[in-house]
């Protein structure tokens, strides 16, 4: 079988490591990784694309995973997510593909975000352990919520601040118990991230294995790098938020070795997106107004960034 969500997960890890490579004057892994970077993407973007959302993958026999065609696991949302964020796929196609996983995986209703849907039961098609699950717990059709952070962050990487948001409300385990007939519901702690929460009767909303895993840390990822948009790279901060157009603004204190740096994000114009001005300390920014060099002096500094629609041919666009 081959896997298109690995496909796109390859594309990234070596977008990732070519610049290393490139620091290190290691000219050949550099043009091997790019070389392959790009067929793959190429590959990815002509075979895997069902028509109104990517191809989870395939079986040995070449059968479709994730397809339309399929009875079960008709749409996996792992494929849609990691199209945006390997940032390979045509735009127009994972924003496509995107709105297909808000329409057919994302319920508001349950409050779930489920991995694919339909899940697996009756299919002679083996896609692993995960059919050793019942329908509808755990990897088998029900939220896992690995997968759900990533399509909070794919939908930040669109643009789309107000849904990346409610989306990542959603999975606050804090909101699986506001009452006392969802904390009934839910079962289990809400103050720690649930891997898995179920998604068929009589155990609708009923929360799975938690402690154990990684997904808090892409939690926090998802809120702290795709909403707020803080992340640094090497010496440079980078502020780019993608956040609810009503959110008149946040500020966030950053510790970075010895210095300290106190952020205010300013939103006049209620947009999602966009950095249109800033200023380090009162000085204004001159190029790109979401990147700052971390001084690293020991001292506390004021980071003032103002969002809004940017010109053509402004960086931040």
């Amino acid at each position: 079988g081959e896997s298109v969500w690995m496909g796109w997960f390859l594309h990234y890890a070596l977008s990732a490591f070519t610049p290393i490579a490139a620091a290190r004057g290691d000219g050949a892994r550099v043009a091997a990784w790019t070389a392959h970077a790009e067929a793959l993407a190429k590959a990815l973007d002509r075979e895997a694309w069902d028509g109104d959302w990517y191809r989870r993958g395939w079986f040995d026999d070449g059968a479709p995973l994730g397809s339309s065609a399929s009875r079960e696991c008709r749409i996996d949302s792992i494929a849609q997510s990691w199209a945006v964020i390997a940032g390979a796929g045509d735009s127009e196609r994972a924003r496509r593909a995107m709105a297909a996983v808000e329409r057919d995986l994302i319920s508001p209703e349950t409050g779930l975000a489920l991995l694919f849907s339909p899940p697996f039961d009756q299919s002679p098609h083996d896609p692993g352990y995960i059919k050793g699950y019942p329908p509808g717990i755990r990897e088998n059709g029900g939220q896992y919520t690995h997968a759900a952070l990533w399509s909070v962050i794919a939908l930040a990487g669109l643009g789309e601040g107000d849904k990346a948001a409610a989306l990542l409300a959603m999975l606050n385990p804090v909101n699986h118990s506001l009452t006392q007939s969802e904390m009934h519901r839910y079962k289990v702690e809400p103050y720690v991230v649930a891997a898995d929460i179920y998604s068929r009767p009589p155990h609708v909303g009923r929360g799975g294995w938690t402690w154990y895993t990684g997904a808090a840390g892409w939690m926090q990822r998802a809120g702290i790098e795709a909403i707020l948009g803080l992340r640094i790279e090497g010496a440079t901060l980078i502020v780019d938020p993608c956040i609810p157009g009503h959110w008149p603004g946040f500020e966030m204190t950053v510790k970075r070795g010895s210095d300290s740096y106190r952020v205010i994000v300013e939103n006049p114009d209620g947009v999602c997106r966009g950095v249109v001005a800033a200023d380090h300390d009162g000085i204004a920014a001159t190029g790109d107004p979401s990147r700052f060099a971390i001084a690293g002096d020991g001292r506390a500094h004021v980071i003032r960034v103002t969002m809004g629609t940017p010109p053509i041919g402004n960086p931040a666009s």
